[in-house]
């Protein structure tokens, strides 16, 4: 079965990336010299996955974003919390052992909880990326957090990584794999045997994570 290409973005990177978004289009990242027969090429090699991952996108009953009600769960390093709505309190939003968001908040409450899960995201983020640096000699130019729904984690070619906001609300060990996944991007900059045989020595049950990633990943939203 021939795969349509719904979009095709040429951009300074090395490989090719494949993209099914959550409505099942098909986007493609490629080089920008990368000929288009090249290309398509090696999309149709991945047609069975590309077709897998779309019937898999459209058995996911579509469902309502949060409302932010009293009583609804909202997720944070694999955990899940209850919200609570109070009349007064410092901040829009505050967590201790749970959720607090004033009331007169809540029309805003996608808002307010994307700003907090950024916020969080660069402190625990970054701080992982320090440790695993230190310990095993990368040296990333920044890190950045950004709002994309489909890639939990990039690394641009001037060294700066970019992890999703999305990931804090996954366990630890999950963001410790995109981590380490894109820290080795540092030193290789495909998918080859070489790169998993690098995050393998660094991360030797990243398969588990990865799975995890798989089956929940589509959870860690608002």
């Amino acid at each position: 079965m021939q795969i349509q290409i719904d979009k095709l973005i040429r951009s300074k990177r090395r490989t090719i990336a494949l993209i099914i978004e959550s409505d099942g289009s098909f986007t493609v990242r490629a080089p920008m010299r990368a000929p288009h027969a090249a290309i398509e090429t090696f999309v149709q090699q991945k047609a069975d996955w590309i077709t897998r991952t779309r019937e898999k996108m459209k058995s996911i009953v579509p469902t309502l974003g949060k409302q932010y009600t009293e009583g609804e769960k909202f997720l944070l390093l694999g955990s899940s919390f209850d919200l609570k709505l109070v009349g007064l309190q410092k901040h829009s939003l505050h967590f201790d052992s749970g959720f607090t968001l004033r009331s007169a908040a809540q029309p805003k409450g996608e808002q307010v909880f994307t700003r907090w899960y950024k916020e969080r995201a660069l402190e625990i983020i970054s701080e992982r990326v320090k440790q695993y640096s230190q310990q095993y000699n990368f040296t990333p130019k920044q890190v950045k957090i950004s709002s994309a729904k489909t890639r939990w984690g990039s690394c641009s070619s001037s060294g700066t990584l970019n992890f999703t906001w999305r990931l804090v609300m996954a366990p630890l060990d999950v963001i410790d794999y995109v981590v380490v996944h894109e820290l080795v991007h540092l030193r290789v900059k495909d998918h080859s045997s070489k790169f998993w045989n690098a995050v393998e020595a660094i991360y030797p049950e990243y398969k588990k994570q990865r799975k995890w990633l798989r089956e929940h990943g589509e959870k860690l939203n608002l």
